[in-house]
């Protein structure tokens, strides 16, 4: 790959174009203006690259006193999404208040508008009082959740002591790929509390908040799809409202993007990412020095700019090499190498697979994923 600091490593490759639906196309780059840099979306090509895709989504209506325990996703990723590496969970609180927190980790007290995410998998207890033992321990709620994949269950879940006061609160999971690199949930701590946000009238997430719901009351014809798309993207929109608020993390990807500067590189780096980029090139078209460049993007990002470039070349080239039947030196020169033994050696490194036991891997997971769609259910 093209490198200036590793001379050893440099393969320079045609300039490519990044197409949004995923694909390169070789002609020149256009022009690096400040309005091009503002049509780039690192972001989307982040979630796009690590597939992010919607597991399970209902509704809780608990009565006081209330909780549950949930165990880490690992004890039940294979039951909601067997193809997902990771298990992301959040909560939208529409009414009430409670109190979130991970096992010897963070914890929070969160009211009504409030979202909590769990975007690592740990196991984590919602509670409508700290310190109160749960309704449903670890083991009851795996069985919960089992049941719910299996549709064996409503959208709407009552549970509690019947008390007077309560919560109502989302529940979405998400799958998504956290191999070879993903920059976007590798930034987010482990329990994301984002408060409720002042009143405007053009908020996004109340409207996809309000359709998700009234899609959960009716049984239509592609309704569990459009709910699933629909939690994808609520939690799109949390994810934009943590890179836009004040409290967002001064280091990390997202505080990457934010930077202006950073931002800038990091929209070159995602737009071309098969380009023989220079840490020169770089800086001259940021306007910046090298030394503030190297300094500056690794302190947000937390490596260098030619590091992650490798980890970015490395992860689109995962999705292609799992999602399209292309030949692996292809997907090596799709992705900036002219050595296709050189990009082997690279993808084995990070992802302790070589190229074709990767796609044969995903290959055999989407088949037994078919499979147990396709095996009938029964009751448990």
């Amino acid at each position: 790959m093209a490198q200036s600091d590793d001379p050893a490593s440099e393969f320079p490759a045609p300039p490519s174009v990044w197409r949004p639906d995923g694909s390169f196309a070789g002609a020149p780059a256009e022009p690096w203006t400040p309005a091009r840099a503002e049509a780039l979306d690192p972001l989307s090509d982040v979630l796009r690259m690590v597939k992010l895709t919607g597991a399970l989504f209902f509704v809780v209506d608990a009565s006081s006193p209330w909780g549950v325990e949930v165990p880490a996703a690992e004890a039940f990723a294979s039951s909601i999404l067997p193809r997902a590496q990771q298990i992301v969970s959040y909560h939208v609180v529409l009414e009430g208040s409670g109190w979130a927190g991970i096992a010897s980790g963070p914890s929070a007290a969160f009211g009504a508008g409030d979202i909590l995410v769990f975007p690592h998998g740990h196991a984590y207890s919602m509670l409508s009082e700290a310190g109160q033992p749960p309704e449903y321990d670890a083991r009851a709620t795996l069985a919960f959740l089992r049941d719910m994949a299996a549709g064996r269950l409503p959208l709407v879940i009552k549970e509690g002591g019947g008390g007077p006061s309560g919560a109502r609160f989302v529940c979405g999971y998400l799958g998504c790929d956290v191999r070879p690199f993903n920059p976007v949930l590798a930034t987010l701590p482990p329990l994301l509390h984002v408060k409720r946000a002042a009143t405007q009238d053009n908020d996004p997430l109340a409207p996809l908040i309000q359709l998700t719901l009234a899609e959960t009351g009716r049984q239509r014809a592609g309704g569990e799809a459009i709910r699933l798309r629909l939690s994808e993207l609520i939690f799109v929109e949390v994810v934009r409202r943590h890179l836009e608020g004040p409290a967002a993390d001064r280091t990390g990807w997202l505080s990457g993007l934010r930077d202006p500067a950073i931002g800038r590189v990091l929209a070159m780096l995602h737009e071309r990412p098969a380009h023989p980029w220079t840490l020169g090139e770089l800086c001259g078209r940021a306007g910046m020095s090298r030394a503030v460049l190297a300094q500056r993007f690794a302190h947000l990002v937390g490596c260098p700019p030619m590091h992650y470039l490798t980890r970015w070349r490395l992860q689109v080239a995962a999705r292609l090499i799992a999602d399209r039947a292309m030949k692996v030196a292809a997907v090596a020169h799709e992705v900036g190498y002219d050595s296709e033994a050189a990009f082997s050696r690279a993808f084995k490194k990070a992802t302790g697979m070589t190229p074709a036991a990767w796609r044969g891997h995903h290959i055999g997971k989407a088949a037994g994923s078919q499979a147990a769609a396709d095996a009938p259910q029964t009751a448990q």
